[in-house]
């Protein structure tokens, strides 16, 4: 058998184990971060009820006043406010449900 100096293992080039999660102490401002996206939540909380009380006036002007266009516009504006508070309500729960699905594969 001839020998050509090469290594006999093979180091293996995969990690080994790392472990690394979100740090909240990391960076400075993270509690100033925390206040401003809370405060666009309740923002965008307010304005999808807005939303939905103006789609439910036009809605009822369209169907008392037998304008069809008009009562179609309201239900889409209704189901549009709806599923913009759905959305806003639930990011938190939605983004923290995605973590950890990343975090096992």
């Amino acid at each position: 058998m001839i020998n050509l100096g090469l290594p006999t293992t093979v180091v293996t080039l995969l990690p080994q184990d790392i472990n690394i999660g979100p740090n909240s102490n990391g960076l400075p401002g993270i509690s100033q971060l925390k206040s401003i996206v809370g405060a666009s939540m309740t923002i965008g909380l307010i304005l999808a009820v807005l939303g939905l009380i103006v789609s439910a006036v036009v809605w009822a002007l369209g169907a008392n006043s037998s304008n069809p266009h008009l009562a179609g516009r309201g239900k889409f504006g209704v189901l549009v406010g709806l599923g913009a508070a759905i959305v806003t309500g639930a990011s938190v729960a939605l983004v923290n449900f995605f973590w950890n699905v990343g975090q096992s594969v």
